[in-house]
């Protein structure tokens, strides 16, 4: 039985590679493509707008007219967009997998909220390599708590607009929980001046843009004569964009919850 998938941002870079992506898979039946009102793509076919063809689906501005219990959203949108597609999900118990990134501490404790009510994935990093990276990182950072400085490095493309990279920051996050911090008060985004030598508990973060790099984050367990380095380059979005369908797939079985990554791929 196929699973019924709508995209929202459905004519943009992350939003085109979906719709090829569900178009491709024989589990999945691409049934809404969502994009901004006034958007030029507006009532072209979404097959036509990504290079595939017609495919029968119009692109739509009306998420509303189209979510349903039977339907899983994907949702790589902006915060404000995806938080009320988010709403619209809970309104009519519609699953719900969200990648979209750059979210307010507001903003993420609505989604975090309204997402219990409804079968929903949020994550920051779709991608399966980088959900792997999270599960092997705190399994690392519990083992080296004494005389390991952790640090995250993360390089994007010059037009990614928030920073640090939301997968860097659940890096930062995984640590933190390993290691029984909190990581709202030792996180050092970047640093400038004279700081001061390092704490013990500081996670240290840099965040660097330029040209069209995808993605890189590695993360340093910097001790004395040694470093560990753990490191995940994305070659593509596709990588994003294949985990992101993976959990689509997987969500219509599950109850209403939030769930992460992990669950999905059972780390």
């Amino acid at each position: 039985m196929s699973v019924n998938v709508i995209v929202c941002g459905a004519a943009g870079r992350m939003g085109k590679i979906l719709v090829s992506l569900v178009q491709e898979h024989p589990e999945a039946r691409l049934v809404g493509a969502i994009e901004a009102a006034g958007h030029p793509a507006l009532g072209k076919d979404a097959g036509d707008v990504t290079g595939l063809g017609p495919m029968g689906v119009p692109v739509t501005s009306d998420y509303a007219a189209l979510a349903t219990a039977d339907t899983v959203t994907l949702d790589f949108t902006v915060p404000e967009a995806a938080l009320s597609h988010l709403r619209v999900a809970v309104a009519q118990q519609a699953a719900i997998v969200i990648g979209t990134t750059g979210f307010s501490a507001e903003q993420r404790a609505e989604t975090e909220t309204l997402a219990l009510r409804t079968r929903s994935i949020i994550a920051a990093n779709m991608s399966i390599g980088v959900n792997v990276l999270l599960k092997v990182v705190a399994d690392v950072a519990k083992i080296l708590q004494d005389g390991f400085d952790p640090e995250i490095f993360e390089i994007h493309h010059r037009f990614k607009v928030d920073a640090p990279s939301g997968t860097a920051l659940a890096l930062g996050r995984a640590i933190a929980s390993a290691q029984g911090k909190d990581f709202d008060q030792q996180a050092k985004l970047a640093r400038q001046g004279i700081t001061g030598q390092r704490t013990n508990d500081e996670i240290g973060i840099v965040a660097l843009r330029g040209g069209d790099v995808i993605g890189d984050h590695t993360v340093i367990f910097a001790g004395f004569a040694e470093r560990l380095e753990l490191t995940h380059r994305a070659q593509s979005r596709e990588c994003l964009a294949r985990g992101a369908v993976r959990a689509a797939l997987w969500l219509p079985q599950q109850q209403p919850g939030l769930y992460t990554m992990k669950d999905v791929l059972g780390l």
